[in-house]
């Protein structure tokens, strides 16, 4: 007898008994399975998983948690600044490798430093009711951090740390990174240099300024001579900035970019301006490409990759019920010397 099929031509949803009867087993083994619980041998839930995969059976995780005596439903969500971004990009393929290894989903979404579209997503994470976050914020002091307290969810917060005492963070060392960026192009004899930065009320622009304020401090250039842009919050806007920069009188012989798109349109602002190959610039975080550029792209690297996985991990061992103090994790920068960094100011 052929099996019967909705008019869409799909067939009909496998169910939990047939995944038993084919397995050979009651379906309480097969939902002992599929929750991880013990005492089930490995042949058992090795037959269980043929089975459901000979099936295509896909379980209801999210009412499956309500039965479990844990209540996880396996999944964790994971909010960034912009997927988009290849920053973003590589934390979330990590923390995305690293919860598959341990049958865990991951819903990911964007903030696009909006608090109000940052709170909604948090919401719908919880909506789902997640086991666990790792968060980008744009807020300084988020406000839904009680009621993440008062459901017991933990939560990571990754790039940006919350000026919130109590909370579990994983972020790059984003002034000594900016300092020496920026000391670099003092070693080379620059004393005009440009810093083209985001909104100073996230962390992680203000931490690069006061670096880049530090490092002209420490080579004894006043911060009256400081050629600061701030605000700058995508390719277009640090583009303009620079632009009008290059234009006074006493323009920059250098630039700083404190963010990968803001480094992209000083580029397109120094091509624009024939100035490519006579102000320096140094970036803060890589590029796709960069090396390829003429001169290349001379950046203080990020590493996205331990920070997704340092803020994964330790998320695990929250879930595993590890206690003691919120830790603070600060990942090292690195300078890649490429060209564009190294070009010497005007005799």
């Amino acid at each position: 007898m052929s099996e019967p099929r909705h008019s869409t031509g799909s067939r009909p949803r496998a169910t939990m008994k047939q995944v038993a009867a084919l397995a050979g087993v009651g379906t309480k083994t097969v939902s002992r399975v599929i929750n991880d619980e013990p005492n089930v041998s490995e042949a058992t839930a090795a037959r269980v998983w043929d089975a459901i995969r000979a099936l295509d059976y896909q379980p209801d995780l999210q009412a499956g948690s309500l039965r479990r005596s844990d209540g996880r439903t396996r999944t964790l969500g994971l909010l960034v600044g912009s997927v988009d971004n290849p920053f973003a990009g590589a934390i979330h393929r990590v923390v995305e490798d690293l919860a598959a290894e341990r049958g865990m989903a991951v819903f990911a979404s964007s903030l696009d430093d909006d608090p109000a579209r940052e709170g909604s997503a948090v919401r719908a994470f919880l909506q789902r009711r997640v086991d666990g976050l790792i968060l980008t914020t744009a807020s300084r002091r988020p406000d839904y951090l009680g009621q993440l307290q008062e459901r017991r969810i933990p939560a990571v917060f990754v790039d940006r740390e919350p000026l919130i005492d109590g909370v579990d963070t994983v972020a790059s060392d984003n002034h000594a990174g900016a300092s020496a960026g920026v000391a670099h192009l003092i070693a080379r004899g620059h004393r005009r240099i440009a810093l083209l930065a985001d909104r100073l009320d996230l962390t992680t622009a203000s931490q690069r300024q006061q670096g880049y304020l530090d490092a002209l401090s420490s080579a004894g250039i006043s911060r009256s001579d400081a050629l600061m842009a701030t605000d700058l919050h995508d390719v277009e806007s640090a583009r303009a900035a620079l632009e009008r920069m290059l234009r006074a009188p006493e323009p920059p012989t250098a630039v700083f970019s404190a963010q990968n798109l803001i480094t992209i349109g000083a580029l397109h602002a120094l091509r624009d301006a024939g100035r490519s190959h006579t102000v320096a610039l140094v970036g803060f975080d890589d590029l796709p490409l960069a090396d390829l550029l003429d001169p290349g792209v001379t950046v203080v690297a990020q590493d996205p990759q331990e920070i997704g996985r340092r803020a994964a991990e330790r998320l695990f061992a929250l879930l595993e019920g590890a206690d003691g103090d919120p830790v603070r994790e600060v990942v090292p920068t690195r300078l890649i010397a490429r060209g564009s960094g190294e070009i010497a100011p005007p005799a």
